[in-house]
């Protein structure tokens, strides 16, 4: 029953936080949010073991699913749809479904989560195989819409990620992977967007942020594979340009505006002094990994002893 949760119990910490000061209430909050790195640091080993899971299907053609209901599903689709403008992949790559559909980003639909059913069937029509990777999210790990479309990923064949802040969950005992960061009591009992939620974002962070890094998508620490649609990200693409190359801010901006806005095209064309043409054919050849296209061109060019 939910009153057995972790997520659900009182917090002692914040005993009578109805009557203390601002100054108090926030002291409290930021006290216990302190716990929430190292709740995520116990999980490291098994946030590895998912992430080395979806760069091997990634490689394979295989897309990344984030599933949950109220919070968690909101926290799965942000971190989906900003993995298409950060890294610069296709827009299906990474999928967030939400229990409710769209409508439940920004109006409570908490009665969707209780149908496992509509859990499986939202998961099928987005097309979902046996070559993806489902991340459901739970931080109670008992929701039967997530259950259900495990359930239904697990039918095909494909590898289960699970998050949830509870020990030992439904969830954590049904999927391959769990990843179980037990942040403990919230602040207003049950309130899980609070510290949970905050666990939740650090480890979805983490799994895309690591994975595209693996699939090469960054270029020492830069975001080579921004895509700069607006003046901001203009701005930030031509400071990339010119700390990977390096160059100089006028520098960047011309091999910017010659690579037709392509950051990894600009980076390359800069540090080998190709053409815009020659430097796309030889990212192309490289899978679009910066590294991997330098090193090839450096092969190349330096003769045999």
């Amino acid at each position: 029953m939910l009153e057995g949760l972790l997520t659900e119990q009182a917090n002692p910490a914040s005993a009578g936080i109805d009557a203390k000061s601002t100054i108090e209430i926030l002291r409290i909050m930021n006290e216990e949010d302190q716990k929430v790195a190292a709740a995520v640091a116990a999980e490291i080993p098994r946030i590895a073991q998912a992430v080395d899971a979806i760069v091997v299907a990634l490689e394979q053609g295989g897309r990344l699913f984030y599933l949950g209901a109220g919070t968690s599903g909101r926290l799965g689709v942000l971190d989906a749809s900003e993995c298409a403008p950060t890294f610069g992949v296709p827009a299906e790559t990474v999928q967030g479904i939400i229990a409710g559909g769209e409508r439940a980003l920004w109006a409570s639909a908490e009665a969707c989560e209780d149908d496992p059913a509509a859990g499986a069937a939202d998961l099928r029509a987005r097309g979902f195989t046996a070559r993806d990777v489902l991340c459901g999210i739970a931080a109670s790990g008992r929701t039967p819409y997530v259950l259900g479309a495990v359930a239904a990923a697990r039918i095909l064949g494909a590898v289960t990620i699970g998050i949830s802040c509870t020990p030992e969950s439904e969830l954590s005992r049904c999927v391959d992977i769990p990843i179980a960061p037990l942040t403990g009591p919230e602040v207003v009992a049950g309130s899980t967007r609070l510290k949970a939620g905050t666990a939740t974002k650090l480890v979805l962070n983490m799994l895309t942020t690591a994975a595209f890094i693996r699939r090469g998508y960054v270029f020492g620490n830069l975001m080579v594979n921004v895509q700069p649609r607006n003046a901001k990200l203009i701005d930030r693409a031509r400071r990339i340009v010119a700390a990977a190359v390096p160059a100089s801010p006028e520098q960047a901006g011309r091999l910017l505006e010659a690579a037709s806005l392509d950051v990894r095209v600009a980076v390359v064309m800069g540090r080998t002094g190709l053409s815009r043409e020659a430097a796309a054919a030889l990212l192309e050849r490289a899978g679009g990994r910066v590294s991997a296209a330098l090193a090839e061109y450096r092969r190349r060019e330096t003769p045999p002893a």
